[in-house]
């Protein structure tokens, strides 16, 4: 017995610290001291229910994203649940993402039609933000649905949602997240993505990668030099799973942790590529139909912006356009259960339109 109970003591020195957060009796006291303060009409944390969305631990790292529903007991012994959400990661702060909703919220952002998650707090223990969550499906739900009716409405609120956004006034503290504001500092970089297709298929693709990504960014670069280019708040990682139907004529954003200083064309022409890519993957390669939905957001985007579609605008909106298909491409060559056909397809386009040979 005591050589047994001096091996799970030993286990549990080492175990992954992650594995704290997996564990009701540690999470219910971890939010009794950080989270019932800012929830004054509520007297106690009775109960603690938790669900992980992304579990991936190992010996030392992990990468999680936990939701807890979270029972809060009134004074008069009342039970209410709140849905908190924990994103963390060993290798990578997420105290970025604290920052940027404490800033949305500040900024009064999630007023109105809009919502954004609440900021709670950050732990330096767990490089974890803890918020708020909030509820409902996302766009790709009824994508996968052909909810039609949805689909329209949602496009139509999400051009107006990043119309706010990229509307926010700018100041020196809303930089964030400096290294992804550009093409070639973005994480993990054109080097590594260029050198692992190099090294799975054998060079096949090297010079198209090669040639691809030079393009990009002398384009970016000769529009971030230019005397009258002015940087705004993006999203970072506009994509259907990210926009939310929070209710009635209500959207919601989630997934602040590539928000940054860029060009507000990339908010835009990443979500027209994976609004149109979605679309066609889930409706049968129905381009008419992707192509309708890409155009009624852009179409609604500029109305809410005052802009005119110029040659220039929108030449910059396929530079973003083509670099969000590229990583899409990438992700069909090197996911777990790759598909080569379909992003060769792909990759071909964005070479059409790059003129890429």
């Amino acid at each position: 017995m005591a050589k047994l109970a001096r091996g799970c003591f030993f286990c549990y020195l080492f175990m992954n610290k992650i594995l704290q957060l997996f564990r009701e009796d540690y999470v219910i006291n971890l939010f009794r001291e950080q989270v019932l303060p800012l929830y004054p009409e509520y007297k106690e944390i009775s109960q603690v229910e938790i669900k992980p969305y992304k579990k991936m631990i190992w010996t030392n790292t992990y990468h999680v994203v936990i939701g807890y529903k979270v029972g809060f007991k009134n004074q008069a012994d009342e039970i209410n649940y709140v849905f908190i959400v924990c994103s963390a990661h060993s290798n990578e702060e997420r105290k970025n993402v604290f920052a940027v909703l404490k800033y949305l919220w500040q900024k009064k952002f999630n007023q109105d039609i809009f919502d954004v998650p609440r900021p709670l707090f950050y732990s330096s223990e767990f490089n974890g933000t803890f918020y708020e969550g909030i509820s409902g499906e996302n766009l790709m739900y009824y994508i996968k649905k052909k909810d039609f009716p949805e689909i329209e409405n949602m496009v139509i609120l999400a051009a107006k949602l990043f119309s706010r956004l990229h509307k926010l006034p700018v100041s020196k503290e809303a930089n964030f997240n400096p290294s992804n504001s550009r093409i070639k500092t973005v994480i993990p970089g054109s080097d590594i993505i260029i050198a692992e297709m190099t090294y799975r298929f054998e060079g096949k693709f090297h010079e198209d990668f090669k040639q691809i990504y030079t393009k990009l960014i002398e384009k970016e670069e000769a529009l971030f030099a230019r005397p009258d280019f002015k940087p705004c708040l993006i999203h970072g990682d506009a994509h259907t799973e990210n926009i939310i139907n929070t209710g009635a004529g209500r959207l919601g954003l989630i997934d602040f942790t590539d928000f940054c200083l860029s060009d507000f064309t990339r908010d835009v022409g990443t979500f027209m590529q994976q609004l149109e890519y979605k679309i066609m993957a889930r409706h049968d390669n129905d381009t008419v139909y992707a192509k309708k939905m890409s155009a009624l957001f852009l179409q609604k985007y500029l109305l809410e912006r005052n802009l005119t579609l110029t040659p220039d605008l929108d030449e910059r909106i396929k530079l973003y356009y083509d670099w969000t298909a590229v990583r899409t491409v990438v992700y069909l060559f090197l996911k777990h259960d790759s598909d080569p056909a379909k992003a060769e397809i792909l990759l071909n386009k964005v070479k059409q339109d790059l003129a890429i040979k």
